[in-house]
């Protein structure tokens, strides 16, 4: 006995192919057209691109013995239609469906700024070499980058973003592989760093300059990010030049702070898709708590700066929050959130967020130093931190669909 899916196998089939200029009505037309061959439809594809429609259609042969006309006629009306719809048409006959999609499926996102021919000519050729097969490729954005998204299958992940990244440190553009599935757009838990990172600032040195300690507490600062120093003694070393401040100096900083480009919408648009939002911070509460508040974040940890009688102390209150734990805060905010922490994104820019990056299910070095970009799952290299989104999957369409309804 042949088997259904063998004989589906056989089974003529054609392959309609419509292009020219887009206008309503020219999908409708080809298949009210088709319809009159009693064709079934195997599979659609269609594609506008600067007003340029292509239009794809399997479809099964017409069987002359159901009296509905020959693949001939089927030609010889189809390219009639397509000739009063000022269009071109090409019909090529086979047999079964397409050729089914290799194991090992990932979403590749690339992000150019600008995305020139040679970097998609260097991304393709690089999946190509690694024995994957690209299946689609689409825009995910025009602006403030440009994102697209390429289908791959035939190749594992682990490999292919091995080989990406080797890529992309190359040719200098952003590029993220991740796992094809359905968990990619379940909600999720995104928790980023704060300093350069939400914000475009170094809170500390915000405080320093009210202190007029600027250029000292910086060049520690700067060490420190870049792991030539503990964290920890370098935070005690900063606060304490921060002795005697006034407490009124804490509402100026917040006064000063300022976010970075496309955090608003980063916030809004994972809220609104159901995800829940966090930061931790090797900063201060005294400003976290105030985003928290004023972006509607879910979660958000930080140092506290010790302040009596009105004054800073130049010590810290309670649990630090360093490298490590940053990385223990991402799991006690997945815990308390519900998600597991493979459904976890963690953003940041500094040493002291290696920790969070590796331990989140994607990490995303934003900006970052070279040291954490060779760690994290990808990194963004441009100034907009809603540009994350895309590397989620999410276009810049949805986004907008998102503001326009509230």
């Amino acid at each position: 006995m042949i088997s259904t899916h063998a004989a589906e196998e056989d089974l003529p089939t054609l392959l309609v192919k419509i292009f020219g200029k887009d206008r309503p009505g020219l999908t409708a037309g080809l298949f009210e057209t088709l319809a009159a061959f009693s064709v079934d439809v195997i599979d659609i594809e269609q594609v506008v691109t600067r007003g340029r429609i292509t239009l794809c259609a399997l479809v099964t042969a017409p069987a002359e013995r159901s009296g509905a006309g020959s693949e001939g006629e089927l030609r010889a009306t189809v390219h009639t239609w397509a000739e009063s719809a000022r269009l071109q048409a090409e019909i090529i006959s086979g047999t079964g469906d397409n050729p089914a999609r290799g194991s090992g499926r990932s979403h590749v996102t690339v992000l150019g700024h600008p995305l020139t021919a040679e970097i998609a000519a260097a991304i393709a050729a690089r999946i190509t070499t690694a024995g994957g097969n690209i299946d689609r490729i689409y825009r995910l954005a025009k602006y403030p980058v440009t994102a697209v998204e390429f289908d791959v299958s035939g190749v594992a992940t682990e490999r292919l973003r091995t080989e990406l990244a080797a890529e992309a440190a190359a040719r200098a553009v952003d590029v993220a592989v991740v796992a094809s599935g359905l968990q990619r757009r379940a909600p999720r838990l995104v928790v980023m760093d704060v300093d350069s990172t939400l914000i475009q600032d170094e809170v500390i040195e915000l405080f320093a300059a009210h202190a007029g300690c600027e250029a000292e507490v910086a060049a520690v600062t700067a060490a420190a990010m870049r792991g030539e120093l503990d964290f920890e003694q370098s935070l005690h070393a900063r606060v304490a030049l921060l002795a005697g401040l006034d407490r009124s100096v804490v509402d100026k900083v917040r006064a000063e702070v300022r976010l970075t480009p496309g955090a608003r919408t980063l916030i809004r648009t994972l809220k609104r898709l159901g995800c829940q939002v966090g930061v931790v911070s090797g900063g201060f509460t005294q400003v976290t708590d105030a985003l928290r508040d004023h972006l509607g974040l879910d979660f958000a940890a930080a140092n506290t700066l010790e302040i009596v009688d009105g004054k800073l102390t130049g010590r810290v209150t309670g649990e630090i929050v360093d490298r490590p734990g940053k990385a223990r805060l991402l799991r006690r905010f997945a815990a308390e959130a519900g998600v597991p922490l493979s459904r976890t994104v963690a953003i940041g820019d500094g040493a002291n967020d290696m920790d969070m990056l590796n331990a989140a299910g994607f990490g995303v070095a934003f900006n970052a130093k070279p040291v954490v970009r060779e760690a994290a799952h990808t990194a963004v290299t441009v100034p907009f931190l809603d540009t994350v989104l895309y590397l989620l999957g999410i276009t810049r369409e949805e986004v907008e669909a998102a503001d326009a309804q509230g």
